[in-house]
């Protein structure tokens, strides 16, 4: 085997860098530049032009090259080409009666839709309910079907039969064919009412229309049910949710029957309806009139009043006024407010204009609530043991839906008259309520004071007066009241709502002043609320079923407190933390006060409340891990952690913040990735220690850096992943190095290559078990290049720590069939030939590497190029071997490497190295292999090299390396 003998010592990198940059030469595009704008060029087209019509050419003027894609379409643009088709294909129309027609009904569709800032009906769902809830037993009729439901075929009787057998089925209903359930909780009602829903469906997609129709009725009728009354609002979402069904089937079949051949528009009128639509469309409206009771035939009718668009235009304009009028023979005054309701709900769906229609509904209803004081609504009361102000709540979703739909929009004059009517009711508190729910923030907040008046003079035996502060809360969360007011609305409110006894009612209602307070007062305005809200809610542990309301109102106070000196330095809010004592609920609280700290605060802090606060919260956080922690939860609970350490920050107190990560690391000892943080943090405290001595130590900070190193040497041990410990014994020993503690760094160093044999053969990322080869191999190439640098240990012999390495290197259990210990010993050869140079390609300043310790010695080199040769020994025994074993690809691509590697670091004027050289490239080309492209680009580089007057020896080598074909 040649001796390996690296370029001479004086090899100059500066020179070798300026001669490997391409040389500078002028580019000139002349006309042409691919930033230049193209002209397009507009040609007549050929298919489909109008007659008259004229188009204009124009062509560049400079000697463009002509565009590909412009060339393939002929110079025509295909675009242009199917616009001037469709121009000629469509048929031509009155542009001043239909376009301006359509245009005119776009219009007057817009004005009429309900925009995205009216709240819709199902967001109200869910809430009433889960607030409309009974422990009492329920009823409810079960429609028994039968096959007559199903429509006979077209030819089995006549038309009169067939009619005569329908209204039979009909009074079938009424005559007993449904079956009563008993002692349903209220879970087994709402899954029947499911089961009918489902039911109706069912029957509709078997084509028994009746059978559906019958469901709808029997549906309708438990409404007249108010035996439970408290229930009653849920009742009324859950078959309300029936009715839209039916309604919605009806609608699309007529929808479907019109749309043959061609589909119906959103603004059709009656004369796109076809007779047989028609006729469909007014046979259900004969068979719903054709039902006996008044509040079944009420509810189906209006869930259809949509169709009304298919028979008439004026049909829904003059439905909705009769319908209206039907209420007022409903005799219990809560089944009728909901029938408005529903009518009112149907109407802005198909008629948002009809204002009208609306206002006399409102009006019929506040003549309904002189019938509350009736002795029939006593009664019922009495003996269904309710209150007044909880039967009172019953009318709260109808009353502010019916609101609601009058208030979309409406004028601020429109609320004066809403208030002057309250007080001739005598400030009837549930109408009061619904008008500060249903108008417009703004108007409720420039009249706050009159509202409050108001409140304090409605009766508090009729409706709760701390529920009308809260509507009035929520309307000043969203609009702000005159300035003068402001605190004058909040003592006057607060006065009533700390006076409510049940906790449930005050959390409530104080949750919603909370954001009032917030919004417009300092610190001590909150902390009295919060000093409050913990004496009502601390008695008998109230907190424990309150948690949702106390959540909200930390993340309120979070929304508007973003300076958390000011935030801990509230005497209750810490005292308020504590009562989230379960254990779920307070580490979302933490997580959501953390999120808050990490996005709003800008700058790092060092001031000891919020300090000892946020740790005492990451504490929190951190003591929440257990064994049965997900990791996603684990890794977002550290990275809140590492967010907070990395805000901390005491200046050039840099000892103080040395004691906060011991400290830290104490508190965090169970999540990794924090201790990860924290080792990074210390590294970069040891360097800004040397930036500000500008790398020259005194004695106490040669001593700071030291603990600093320690502190790292004594934390990676206890890491679990070995790649972190690997890349972090590195990182520190690089950090060492850097501010002179060789001793420090050396055992890094040594930590790192001791490991190695530990590391496993397969790794786990991202949950996926991957080969650590790749890995491995990155940390030893970077380990190398840092090992330049590293001077040699006066007591372990010369390239200990290099040695060392490759001795781990070889003694470690590769994947088999890998070069991976062949590409290691590979990579180790340039940092050999690096250390054999009188002067290093770089250097840590005041560290002296052994190019200064050895001093070009004969013997230091003579040890280098023994390690050479036995490396490159190696490397030729591994090239043989796999030659015998028949793998060509990968003897290629070794032979290959290492050539690269004597061409750039070996000294080609010794004969033996140079055949070596040429040996290499050949058995590389041998079976073709090797990717031309880079050997042509390799030929070139050593041609443009032996150009130069130290390497004309490179022209010799150049004409013996031959360039192979794949054959």
């Amino acid at each position: 085997m040649a001796a390996v003998q690296w370029r001479s010592s004086g090899r100059s990198y500066d020179a070798e860098l300026q001669r490997c940059r391409p040389e500078a030469a002028p580019v000139h595009f002349g006309d042409y530049h691919p930033l230049k704008p193209i002209m397009v060029t507009d040609t007549k087209t050929h298919r489909g032009a109008r007659k008259g019509s004229t188009s204009s050419s124009s062509s560049s003027s400079s000697s463009v090259a002509p565009d590909p894609l412009s060339s393939m379409m002929d110079g025509t643009d295909p675009l242009s080409m199917f616009a001037a088709a469709s121009v000629v294909e469509a048929p031509a129309m009155s542009h001043s009666a239909s376009t301006g027609d359509l245009g005119r009904k776009r219009r007057e569709k817009e004005e009429e839709a309900v925009g995205p800032d009216f709240e819709p009906w199902s967001s109200k769902r869910g809430e009433i309910l889960a607030r409309f809830t009974t422990t009492e037993k329920l009823s409810i009729n079960l429609f028994m079907g039968s096959d007559r439901g199903k429509d006979p075929s077209p030819g089995s009787s006549a038309v009169s039969e067939k009619v005569r057998t329908r209204l039979e089925e009909l009074d079938d209903l009424e005559e007993g064919s449904q079956k009563e359930l008993l002692n349903l909780s209220q879970q087994e009602y709402a899954n029947r009412i499911e089961e009918l829903n489902q039911s109706l469906k069912e029957a509709w997609a078997s084509d028994q229309k009746v059978k559906a129709l019958k469901i709808v009725i029997q549906c309708s009728k438990l409404l007249s049910d108010t035996s439970v009354i408290q229930f009653y609002p849920s009742k009324f979402v859950l078959i309300t949710d029936i009715l839209d069904t039916f309604g919605r089937l009806v609608y699309d079949r007529i929808w479907t029957m019109c749309s043959d051949p061609r589909p119906l528009t959103d603004l059709f009128t009656v004369d796109d309806v076809n007779d047989t639509a028609k006729e469909t469309c007014l046979n259900w409206f004969f068979k719903i009139a054709s039902i006996r009771e008044l509040l079944p035939r009420l509810y189906v009718e209006a869930a259809i009043l949509k169709c009304n668009r298919f028979l008439n235009k004026c049909g829904i304009p003059e439905t909705l006024p009769r319908l209206t009028a039907m209420i007022r023979g409903i005799g219990d005054p809560l089944v009728a407010a909901y029938a408005r309701a529903y009518l009112c709900r149907v109407g802005m769906e198909v008629a948002p204009h009809l204002k009208e229609s609306l206002n006399r509904n409102f009006f019929d209803l506040l003549g309904s609530f002189r019938q509350i004081g009736g002795e029939s609504v006593q009664q019922q009361l009495v003996l269904q043991r309710v209150e007044l102000p909880e039967y009172l709540t019953l009318y709260s979703p109808a009353v502010n839906w019916i609101l609601q739909c009058i208030a979309y929009r409406a004028p601020e004059p429109l609320l004066t008259e809403m208030t002057d009517r309250c007080k001739k009711l005598g400030n009837n508190a549930l109408l009061l309520n619904s008008v500060m729910r249903a108008f417009r923030p703004e108007f409720v907040a420039a009249r706050a004071t009159d509202f409050i008046g108001m409140i304090k003079d409605c009766d508090e035996a009729g409706f709760p007066k701390h529920l009308l502060f809260g509507s009035l809360g929520r309307s000043l969360a969203c609009a702000d009241p005159p300035e003068p007011e402001r605190l004058a609305i909040l003592n006057e409110a607060w006065k009533v709502v700390t006076k409510v006894r049940s906790p449930q009612d005050y959390v409530i209602c104080a949750e919603i002043w909370v954001e009032f307070t917030c919004r417009h007062f300092s610190k001590r305005e909150v902390n009295t609320v919060l000093a409050d809200v913990i004496k009502h809610m601390t008695p008998d542990r109230a907190f424990e079923d309150a948690y949702p309301q106390l959540q909200s109102v930390i993340r309120k106070i979070l929304t508007y407190f973003h300076d958390f000196s000011i935030l801990f330095s509230m005497e209750r809010f810490l005292p308020f933390l504590d009562m989230f004592q379960k254990d779920s609920v307070r580490v979302e609280v933490c997580r959501s006060i953390m999120e808050i700290f990490i996005r709003h605060q800008e700058e790092p802090s060092r001031d000891p409340v919020i300090l000892n606060a946020m740790l005492h919260i990451c504490k929190t956080m951190h003591d929440s891990v257990n064994a049965l922690t997900l990791e996603d939860e684990k890794r977002s609970l550290a990275l809140l952690i590492i967010g907070f350490i990395r805000m901390v920050s005491f200046g050039r107190d840099f000892e103080q913040q040395l004691s906060f990560c011991v400290e830290a690391r104490a508190t965090f000892c169970n999540l990794e990735s924090v201790l990860v943080q924290l080792i990074h943090t210390v590294n970069q405290l040891a360097m800004e220690t040397s930036r500000v001595m500008r790398g020259s130590h005194s004695r106490k900070t040669a001593a700071f850096v030291r603990a600093c190193a320690a502190y790292s040497f004594i934390t990676i041990p206890s890491l679990s992943s070995i790649f972190s410990r690997l890349s972090l014994y590195l990182l520190s020993g690089q950090v060492a190095l850097a501010n002179q503690c060789l001793s420090q760094a050396d055992a890094f160093l040594k930590a790192a290559v001791g490991l190695l044999p530990e590391v496993p053969r397969s790794i786990s990322v991202e949950g996926k078990l991957r080969p650590s080869e790749s890995f491995l191999m990155d940390f030893i190439n970077n380990f190398l290049s840092t090992l330049l640098v590293v001077p040699d240990h006066p007591e372990h012999g010369v390239l200990y720590l290099v040695r060392g390495l490759l001795n781990m290197v070889q003694d470690y259990t590769w994947e088999d069939n890998s070069d991976a210990k062949m590409r290691v010993y590979i990579s180790a050869l340039p940092l050999l030939a690096a250390m054999s140079q009188e002067s290093y390609l770089y250097s840590i300043p005041k560290v002296d590497s052994n190019e200064t310790l050895y001093g070009g010695d004969p013997k230091f080199l003579s040890e280098i190029n023994k390690l050479s040769e036995t490396l490159v020994g190696q490397i030729l025994d591994h090239l043989k071997t796999l030659g015998r074993d028949e793998s060509t690809r990968r003897q290629g691509a070794l032979a290959f490497s290492l050539f690269g590697v004597l061409l750039a670091h070996g000294d080609l004027r010794n004969n033996k190295l140079s055949q070596l050289a040429v040996n290499l490239w050949n058995l590389s080309h041998k079976h073709g292999y090797c990717e031309t492209r880079v050997s042509v680009r390799t030929l070139e580089c050593i041609k443009h090299q032996a150009r130069q007057a130290d390497m004309t020896h490179l022209s010799d080598t150049v004409q013996r390396l031959a360039l192979q074909s794949r054959t």
